[in-house]
């Protein structure tokens, strides 16, 4: 079926530009949009279309995909300013489908399957993991829940986006769930990774030794591994910020909040990230959590 349909991007950021290119090198004339022209041009300069506005990548695609920060953006792409008209729901064909791979509150994701299928819209709740390397060669994880007649037109681009996708439901809400889970654990593992190297630093053990210790033996995570060699290099150029997990750790205690769910880690890792925040660490990578903890000299650039 994905012959005869077309697909769409808006968001070419880490993550937005990576899922193009693989839809692209699968075959598929890809249309995209960006806030910033510039990089929808040089990707279309590359193979592909770029569309001036939300309003024309909706016109012209049976199946969009937005890869954008968080549900205010979303809700901005898909109605715009709120003016008649404005926002990509207005243009989009009726049986289109609409994949939503923001990290959001999981009734936010719901409630906008509701409103889009009221339009005659389709839906499809999926947010993604994996990282700009794994978006740019196909081998992310997407995290998805939808209706069968959703799946049936955008399976095919999916599949050319992922190694891993995953039907986690036949409505919205399954997909968000998972994901923020995902993300509870990936923010407290970078917190505690973060703590294991600072008491390495201030007890004096050699920070290369630590890692290369630590990375072979049962105390590792893949998150530790990662973001502790960043911490290494002293490079905190973001590739995911502080702020994201100020943000989706956010998330994860509004969900559990909502049923009264004790998650003191999680709690305790969103306190650290929101310290690390307020301290001017914002826009730095996660790993620059670990700059909260007192008396301790981390590693300079080699």
């Amino acid at each position: 079926m994905s012959s005869h349909l077309s697909v769409g991007v808006i968001g070419l950021g880490a993550m937005g530009m990576g899922m193009a290119q693989s839809l692209r090198r699968a075959g598929h004339v890809v249309n995209v949009f960006d806030v910033r022209s510039e990089v929808a041009q040089k990707f279309a300069a590359e193979g592909g279309l770029a569309c001036a506005s939300l309003e024309a990548i909706a016109a012209a695609s049976d199946v969009l995909i937005s890869v954008v920060v968080n549900a205010v953006q979303t809700e901005s792409v898909l109605f715009g300013d709120g003016s008649p008209q404005s926002g990509c729901a207005h243009h989009l064909k009726p049986g289109s489908v609409f994949v939503m791979c923001s990290t959001v509150d999981p009734a936010f994701s719901v409630a906008l399957e509701k409103k889009l299928n009221d339009k005659g819209l389709l839906y499809i709740d999926a947010p993604i993991s994996g990282g700009a390397a794994k978006a740019a060669s196909g081998q992310m994880t997407m995290m998805t829940a939808g209706r069968p007649d959703a799946y049936a037109k955008a399976e095919p681009f999916l599949n050319a986006m992922a190694a891993k996708v995953y039907k986690l439901g036949d409505s919205a809400g399954g997909g968000s769930k998972v994901k923020i889970i995902n993300q509870l654990l990936a923010g407290v593992h970078i917190a505690a990774a973060a703590e294991a190297m600072a008491l390495g630093l201030r007890e004096g053990v050699d920070p290369d030794a630590l890692y290369e210790v630590i990375t072979h033996s049962a105390g590792n995570s893949w998150m530790f591994e990662n973001r502790m060699a960043h911490v290494l290099a002293a490079d905190y150029t973001p590739l995911s910020a502080v702020d994201i997990f100020v943000k989706d750790l956010g998330l994860v205690l509004d969900m559990a909040r909502a049923s009264k769910f004790p998650l003191p880690l999680s709690s305790t890792a969103h306190q650290m990230f929101m310290q690390a925040s307020t301290a001017g660490f914002a826009k730095e990578d996660d790993s620059a959590v670990i700059k909260i903890f007192p008396g301790i000299e981390l590693p300079k650039a080699k």
